[in-house]
């Protein structure tokens, strides 16, 4: 459960740093929600999961220090 909410996160981490850089919202792409900003049910829903994925991403790794 652990590797995958770290796994979750790094693929968010990717998706932020792909907005970051060229505009790309892939989740956006995906959900078909359309451009940066835009959301659905279906990209929110993505978005929590990357969220509720970080924060044990977090607790985990803070946890190996």
């Amino acid at each position: 459960m652990e590797g995958l909410a770290i796994v979750v996160a790094a693929i968010g981490a990717i998706n932020w740093g792909l907005i970051g850089l060229f505009g790309l919202d892939l989740v956006a792409a995906i959900t078909t929600a359309g451009k940066f900003g835009d959301t659905n049910v279906a990209s929110r829903v993505v978005y929590v999961i990357f969220g509720i994925a970080g924060v044990i991403a977090l607790v985990v790794l803070s946890a190996n220090i």
